[in-house]
């Protein structure tokens, strides 16, 4: 029985002196620094422990020959350890487990790290819009510009442009591509449009513009909320749907006041077939006059319709009158009143931007084509201008599209766009 008990207390002093001796083994430095004076019992023990537990090349990967950046913290001691070759002689400064896995017949030698965790060659993983292959234990990503930014976000936010940049978790691996193709869809605009005659509002002379001024405050109850245009590249119809929903209200002094339906131009309007790929302002006005739409409650927005090809689901009559009616009942069974709602001919507001507002003043909400850059699309709040400040911005980042809007009203002498198609639900 004495002999077992001495030979477990040889054993266990055996262990610790080995231990100790790994203890003061570093790289190119002083010795006397890692002795175990300067370290605690607690200390100590964590140490220990790592020779055993610790994930150090495990988590930082092995490099080959001598590298100076193939470096880990060594919390236990305090100090710096390599998983190098260059660990491989008598004073070692290597992790507690470079041994085992770098040198050691293990599983984990071949593939790439991530995170702390570990992948398989061959392995694909996302990181945004990119994909990343693990190939001889190095990720090798695509190089797509991807639509969320963080850098550009952090250049917005930590300078003062006038507006605050917000990260949209619906944007997270897209491309920029994909969101020109998705989020916007309103064709430049055509000869016919541009040559339209542009028509000033005539205001008393000594009218004073105010600086703040909101539709909705005007006109509380006749204006409309935003609605989520999704992945459907069609802010040519909701926009187009929203200003004519808010001008009937206002004309009509509140008679009708329903949001109009821009599923019932997306699916209906023969002049854009495109639908959800985009379309034309003029064309759209084109179908509301001629045609007219449903209000939205009638005719809501289908779910995955940039997939699906949707049918016309409204179909109307003239009544020799100049006026039309549904000859079907609504899409949505909820909704029972399938009234028809026309409008006049569009005109053309002048681009000055105090005609535009007397226009709103005096008449209500109007649309608006504007270009589209990178940076719209982390729009938050605030007043949006363009960034173009990031240092060695490629021309893959300038490929400009155009979309269409709601102009709402006046803040701080500037054109404030319509939350609708500014801020991304």
């Amino acid at each position: 029985m004495w002999t077992w008990y001495k030979l477990l207390i040889f054993f266990y002093l055996t262990t610790e002196i080995w231990m100790e001796k790994q203890f003061v083994s570093r790289r190119g430095m002083n010795l006397q620094a890692y002795s175990t004076g300067n370290f605690t019992d607690l200390e100590r023990t964590r140490f220990k422990r790592a020779l055993y537990k610790g994930h150090y090349c495990r988590t930082r990967g092995c490099c080959e020959d001598r590298n100076d950046d193939c470096v880990t913290h060594f919390y236990e001691a305090n100090a710096m350890c390599y998983c190098d070759k260059f660990c491989e002689r008598e004073n070692s400064d290597c992790c507690p487990d470079y041994k085992f896995f770098c040198q050691g017949d293990n599983l984990y030698q071949k593939g790439c790290l991530r995170d702390g965790r570990h992948y398989e060659e061959g392995s694909v993983i996302k990181e945004n819009c990119n994909d990343c292959t693990c190939s001889d234990q190095q990720w090798r990503c695509s190089q797509q510009v991807c639509l969320v930014r963080p850098e550009l976000i952090e250049n917005i936010n930590t300078r003062d442009y006038g507006w605050t940049a917000h990260n949209y978790s619906q944007f997270w691996g897209m491309t920029l591509e994909e969101g020109y193709k998705f989020r916007l869809g309103t064709l430049p605009p055509s000869p016919t449009l541009l040559s339209m005659n542009e028509i000033t509002v005539t205001l008393p002379s000594k009218i004073d513009l105010p600086e703040f001024f909101i539709s909705s405050y005007k006109w509380p109850g006749w204006t409309h909320d935003p609605l989520d245009q999704k992945n459907c590249a069609a802010s040519w119809a909701f926009s187009t749907a929203s200003v004519a929903a808010d001008r009937i209200a206002i004309q009509s002094n509140g008679r009708y006041t329903a949001n109009l339906s821009p599923q019932n131009l997306i699916s209906c309007c023969v002049r854009n077939r495109h639908g959800c790929k985009g379309g034309s302002i003029d064309k759209a006005w084109w179908y509301l006059r001629k045609r007219g739409l449903v209000s939205h409650a009638c005719y809501p927005l289908f779910k995955d319709q940039i997939f699906n090809n949707n049918g016309c689901d409204m179909a109307s009559r003239s009544d020799g009158r100049g006026k039309r009616h549904a000859t079907k009942p609504c899409p949505n069974n909820i909704e029972k009143s399938n009234r028809i709602y026309q409008c006049s001919p569009p005109y053309r507001v002048s681009s000055n931007e105090t005609e535009i507002m007397k226009e709103i003043i005096q008449n209500g909400p109007v649309q608006a084509i504007m270009q589209v850059h990178e940076d719209f699309f982390h729009y938050k709040t605030g007043i949006y201008r363009h960034v173009n400040s990031i240092k060695d911005e490629s021309e893959k980042y300038r490929n400009l599209r155009t979309h269409a809007v709601k102009l709402t009203g006046r803040y701080n002498a500037y054109l404030r766009q319509c939350e609708s198609y500014v801020t991304w639900i």
